[in-house]
């Protein structure tokens, strides 16, 4: 922000009173950030993408994981499964152990826990009528 401000042709006085002002009413802070990043991108990442993403912004990682906390794991079950439906698409797989390596390794990928990703591809499996083979 302070960037785009002096970028924009404002002085320091000027940047700074504003950084103080959005501080004090709590539109500007680490943990804000963070947790307006974990709620958008929890719709298409998993916990451990996003953690990486915010690393990568500055975020240090108590800060990452507070935020990370407020995740609802229903909520972050059915991000994955939507995905996990687009992911296979119309893809008729000839076994559970091959749509796990697809659309699992691919929810894996982007984050989610091997947990989620199994449970997501048992649920999308099921979806087809047949059983999952160990």
């Amino acid at each position: 922000m302070r960037r785009k401000l002096f970028l924009r042709g404002y002085d320091q006085a000027e940047i700074d009173s504003a950084q103080a002002r959005l501080m004090e009413h709590g539109f500007l802070g680490d943990q804000t950030f963070a947790e307006h990043y974990v709620r958008r991108r929890s719709r298409s990442l998993g916990p451990l993408a996003i953690s990486a993403e915010l690393a990568a912004r500055g975020v240090d990682r108590e800060t990452a994981e507070r935020a990370l906390e407020r995740l609802d794991p229903h909520k972050q079950l059915l991000a994955a499964h939507r995905l996990a439906d687009r992911l296979a698409g119309n893809t008729r797989y000839a076994s559970y152990r091959e749509l796990l390596h697809s659309v699992g390794a691919k929810l894996l990928r982007r984050g989610f826990p091997m947990n989620v990703a199994r449970a997501v591809c048992e649920g999308v499996w099921r979806g087809t009528g047949d059983t999952p083979d160990p």
